[in-house]
């Protein structure tokens, strides 16, 4: 018994990309192993916390790193721990009226629902969500004119979900930040550089270690020693829920550095592995396919596939997750009538396997 009987679990076919609702992605043996290493052993833990921290952040060239159980936690403890600035007290009542300097700002197209929405992890870190700009277009001086005695950070969330044209750059924010003497927070969840932030002047740089690393559930902060200190600190306070076990720092310890040393699929290497897929799905009736680049510029290709037949892309999206097998494509286009296929985490066979099923949809030889 396989252990999709022993739970009475369906199986999946990921073709949406490195997403959480179907576990981010596949771990190389050698993160199991390390893993593994973790789980067996004893480590004083508040060291652990710091030596792996050191060690990542010499590979990354930051000043500091710190592990942590999510990009998500990765917001809420920085962010608590810049509102505290090392305050015990703050520690042990993060949402004391006592400190008021709260607000974090955010540009506006940057406020998304990434699983949950920004604001609420800024809700759980105590801070007062400022947004800048508009949805369509952020300047600048939209930041610096909400800039106040009350500002605690400005925070960036560098994401395909964000929205892309019309705003500021990364420079651009930081520039504003520093003039003011605020840290720059960027999330980079799913980025696939490690260091070209930190290499730009963000204070504070947060990666998941599930997704472009490839690492166990985690989440990785880069930065500036006392913002990493800051948000360490935060272990014995909202952080305490969030905590992380000892096999998946060192796994995703090992999962970075192996990232470092190996990199991850180019996108001329996803192209060379679409182009045969985009073939038999350019053979199906009524559809329309190409390969197309990433919306926010990543080095990732997808094939595009546009229904013209009478299915929808909804419909034909919507059967293919509920399939013997559930195929999930990547579903951010359909009210455009598109249907992406992110082949990061799909194989050869079960390429295969996705043209079979769209045959007996879609109809034809």
């Amino acid at each position: 018994m396989d252990i999709y009987e022993k739970y009475n679990l369906k199986h999946v076919i990921n073709a949406d990309g490195k997403m959480t609702i179907l576990g981010v992605s596949k771990v190389s043996d050698d993160v199991v192993a390390a893993q593994k290493l973790g789980a067996q052993n004893f480590f004083e833990m508040a060291d652990l916390s710091v030596q792996t921290g050191k060690y990542l952040a010499k590979l990354i060239g930051s000043e500091d790193a710190l592990v942590v159980n999510s990009a998500s936690a990765g917001i809420a403890e920085t962010i608590a721990g810049i509102i505290g600035q090392g305050s015990k007290y703050h520690l042990y009542h993060p949402y004391t009226e006592k400190i008021t300097k709260r607000e974090v700002i955010l540009p506006m197209g940057h406020d998304v629902d990434y699983g949950t929405p920004v604001d609420v992890m800024l809700g759980v870190a105590g801070a007062k969500m400022v947004q800048a700009g508009y949805a369509n277009m952020c300047k600048p001086e939209h930041i610096e004119m909400q800039i106040n005695d009350q500002t605690a950070a400005v925070l960036y969330i560098k994401s395909h979900h964000t929205v892309q044209k019309s705003m500021l750059s990364i420079p651009e924010a930081i520039e504003v930040a520093h003039r003011h003497n605020l840290p720059l927070v960027l999330d980079a969840a799913a980025e696939e550089d490690m260091l070209k932030y930190i290499k730009m002047g963000a204070d504070v740089v947060i990666y998941s270690g599930a997704k472009a690393i490839e690492g166990p559930a985690s989440g990785a902060i880069f930065g500036k020693e006392k913002y990493i200190r800051w948000a360490r600190m935060q272990g014995a306070g909202i952080g305490r829920c969030m905590k992380i076990g000892k096999e998946n720092i060192i796994g995703l310890t090992a999962a970075i550095t192996k990232y470092l040393e190996e990199g991850t699929e180019t996108g001329k290497q996803m192209i060379q592995r679409l182009e045969p897929f985009v073939k038999d799905l350019s053979e199906l009736p009524d559809v329309e396919v190409e390969i197309v680049q990433d919306g926010a510029g990543r080095d990732i290709y997808r094939a595009d596939v546009k229904p013209v037949g009478k299915l929808t892309a909804k419909e034909i999206c919507d059967q293919l997750r509920n399939g013997e097998i559930a195929i999930y494509a990547r579903e951010y286009r359909v009210n455009e009538g598109i249907i992406e296929f992110d082949i990061r985490s799909v194989n050869s066979e079960e390429m295969k396997q996705i043209i079979s099923r769209l045959k007996e949809i879609l109809g034809g030889k």
